[in-house]
């Protein structure tokens, strides 16, 4: 477990997880569905990576995109990959939205649209909903 992974809340938030990177959930619910990718391997930079971590991240785009789009009918979605705070190579997956989503009674907006998503901003959930929308997406990942 690197640091990053230990940051998002390794393994408590894990939605999936492959040979070299995790699919977690993002704490901080800037979007309906938000998660994080951290890379496993000890790399700083994306360029630094091994040749299998970018081959599995065909599959696991496909599954994210696929997933989200089941689940939560997202409009765009949104890679951000800044890597300021957090040191190792991770992506910051946002599905956007032009409208307000409802998940298990609880709205969620997206701030940000249609500019760049707002991540000074997060939807406040409880945990109990925080734990069904976990569920809900380990669920829905392992279907892929």
């Amino acid at each position: 477990m690197n640091q990053t992974m230990e940051k998002f809340g390794y393994p408590d938030t894990l939605i999936r997880e492959y040979e070299n990177w995790v699919v977690l959930l993002r704490p901080q619910q800037a979007t309906l569905g938000a998660v994080v990718l951290i890379c496993k391997e000890s790399a700083d930079a994306l360029s630094s990576i091994s040749v299998e971590a970018f081959s599995e991240l065909k599959q696991i785009t496909t599954v994210v995109e696929s997933s989200l789009k089941d689940l939560f009918k997202y409009d765009k979605i949104n890679y951000l990959m800044l890597m300021m705070v957090d040191p190792d190579v991770h992506f910051h997956i946002l599905p956007r939205y032009s409208a307000t989503r409802v998940f298990d009674q609880a709205e969620f907006t997206d701030p940000g649209w249609p500019g760049p998503p707002d991540l000074s901003k997060t939807n406040q959930v409880d945990d109990n909903v925080t734990g069904q929308l976990r569920e809900t997406l380990r669920n829905r990942f392992c279907k892929y």
